[in-house]
């Protein structure tokens, strides 16, 4: 598909150019006229709305990306924790980190530990402001184009209507790609059933020094998930938690116990677990969170979100090639995600429900198991934080943890494991 012509017609259209402010993160408007129709409209501009809308535009599709907020990266809705292999993915250059992280320190209320540092570099912190704005860059240096304070409303046939700065607008498409969020107003709409769970996160950027890179995890401070303390550099840090109940004052009461006297950055969330039942169907794609591909195991999404979008990008450009857009031809893009990392999410989905089950004194005996040197030299040499399944296939063979994991063996886990 060629740019400024409309799918199906050749005929050119006017171009609505955005540019974006390197510092505000703001887009600047020139040259608005007319309405265009488009290959593929893209809502949400997180990293995996705009990977997709990128990869769409470097495949020659005509695209258009649209951001409910004023700035690109903002609010900001995320722990900032990437793994390398998630960062890599984003294709951004090192602007956005704020330092390094090599290993973890579990601590549990009973007072038992686990620490394990690989002595290189395996996440980083990020400036998630910074990050988002450099991948919606990208997307308009490929020819997407961008309007931002534009939200979703509503969509009738193959138009998607639209509410913003504009006022209401009319944006025709070939498919559609929804990635806005947890709460997607594009599923809602199409009455798209939601993934099963949705945990409530809250961080707060305190001061706070920390020795070393390692990132600790509290287990107890939220017996559903975890709490956590990131290392953000210059004697600061991000601590937080998730969860699916009770969720503000356990974060009050584990703030006030790691010194958590004045707050730098406030960031509230919606975490969703569980692939939503279908993410495809009335010419729309699903892609990260709206879809629900967060890790259940540790509730990030960065990377399976723009893992997603490669995919969707891929779906779509045959989609309109072929003049295609039902489900039969969408249906690809469902296949081609679960070979990447769907085993994954189900592995991590059902030890989710297991974690549920375990209690405060089951969490201190696993810590103190895993403590064995084998042991932590198979998390050192395996660990995954993308890919858990090879860890746990490895650790599950070993016989010093049967009598911990023995659960796991009643879970239908081990039909997942390597």
């Amino acid at each position: 598909m060629k740019d400024g012509a409309d799918p199906g017609s050749g005929t050119a259209r006017p171009v609505r150019i955005c540019h974006i402010d390197a510092d505000t993160g703001a887009l600047r408007r020139s040259g608005v006229t007319g309405r265009r129709s488009y290959d593929v409209v893209v809502v949400g501009a997180g990293p995996a709305g705009s990977t997709c809308a990128r990869r769409c535009a470097e495949l020659g599709l005509s695209t258009c990306l649209i951001e409910e907020h004023a700035a690109i990266g903002y609010p900001v809705q995320c722990a900032g924790l990437l793994s390398v292999r998630a960062f890599e993915a984003c294709e951004v250059s090192e602007k956005p980190v704020l330092h390094e992280v090599s290993g973890a320190r579990m601590v549990t209320s009973r007072g038992s530990e686990l620490t394990f540092d690989a002595g290189r570099t395996k996440a980083y912190v990020v400036d998630r402001g910074l990050l988002d704005r450099e991948m919606a860059t990208k997307a308009v240096q490929a020819g997407a184009e961008i309007r931002i304070k534009t939200a979703f409303s509503k969509r009738s046939g193959s138009v998607a209507i639209t509410r913003g700065i504009s006022g209401r607008e009319e944006i025709p498409f070939c498919v559609l790609i929804a990635a806005d969020g947890p709460r997607s107003r594009v599923a809602r709409e199409l009455r798209m059933p939601r993934p099963p769970v949705f945990l409530a996160g809250i961080q707060a950027e305190i001061p706070k020094p920390m020795a070393g890179n390692l990132v600790e995890i509290y287990p107890d401070a939220s017996p559903e998930f975890f709490g956590w303390i990131i290392p953000s550099g210059e004697g600061r840090a991000r601590i937080g938690l998730a969860g699916r109940e009770q969720v503000f004052s356990r974060f009050r009461r584990f703030i006030e116990e790691h010194g958590g006297g004045s707050c730098c950055h406030f960031v509230t969330g919606t975490i969703p677990l569980g692939v939503m039942p279908r993410t495809y169907g009335h010419q729309t794609l699903f892609v990260g969170d709206a879809a629900g591909f967060p890790k259940p195991t540790s509730g990030g999404g960065v990377y399976t979100g723009v893992r997603s979008a490669y995919h969707a990008a891929e779906t779509a450009y045959e989609a309109c090639n072929t003049g295609n857009t039902g489900d039969d031809q969408l249906g690809g893009y469902e296949k081609r995600w679960k070979a990447d990392f769907g085993k994954e999410l189900e592995l991590g989905f059902r030890l989710f429900g297991i974690r549920q089950n375990l209690t405060g004194k089951e969490v201190d005996r696993l810590i103190r198991v895993l403590n064995d040197p084998a042991l932590k030299a198979d998390i050192l040499r395996y660990g995954d934080m993308d890919r858990p399944g090879v860890l746990l296939g490895r650790l599950m063979k070993n016989p010093k943890l049967y009598p911990v994991l023995g659960i796991l063996f009643h879970s239908g886990v081990r039909h997942f494991i390597k």
